[in-house]
């Protein structure tokens, strides 16, 4: 991935622009989908199509049955940036590159942590988005999909 300084900058803002829509209680999180150099898909967390009665963030996670992968009861950033991708430029997401950014409760940029969410990981493998950008501690990093997939499966605090 070769990619100006700028342009990051550029899509990490629309990234963070995302996740300052988020309606979840718990984390707000935005990313966005470039294929070059265009912004193909958008999304951020909350419950789905914002329905309130869908809700569950006060729920302690550990009394949900170990079947349940998905602890959260919001769509994830990723996922509603895929789903958007998907609807509107279809033949644009094979071989693109996918930002995702985490806010704290002052709205600064947070650390995203290690790749984790296999839901997220196996969508965009499936659906040909080549790069994962996550802001870490060290700075901005970018993961081949499949090697952010590979790094999710073995995920431990």
């Amino acid at each position: 991935m070769n990619k100006s300084k700028q342009d990051v900058k550029k899509f990490i803002e629309a990234a963070i622009r995302e996740a300052g829509k988020s309606t979840c209680k718990r984390d707000r999180c935005g990313s966005i989908i470039v294929n070059d150099g265009e912004i193909i898909g958008k999304g951020y967390n909350s419950p789905p199509a914002g329905l309130e009665s869908q809700r569950c963030c006060s729920r302690d996670k550990n009394s949900l049955h170990k079947k349940i992968t998905d602890k959260t009861c919001c769509i994830h950033a990723e996922q509603r940036a895929i789903f958007d991708a998907l609807r509107n430029s279809p033949q644009k997401i094979k071989g693109s590159t996918l930002y995702f950014i985490r806010l704290d409760n002052d709205g600064k940029i947070t650390i995203a942590g290690k790749p984790y969410c296999t839901i997220c990981s196996k969508s965009a493998l499936d659906c040909g988005i080549k790069y994962f950008v996550l802001y870490h501690k060290e700075g901005i990093c970018t993961y081949e999909t499949e090697e952010y997939n590979k790094l999710s499966y073995t995920y431990s605090e």
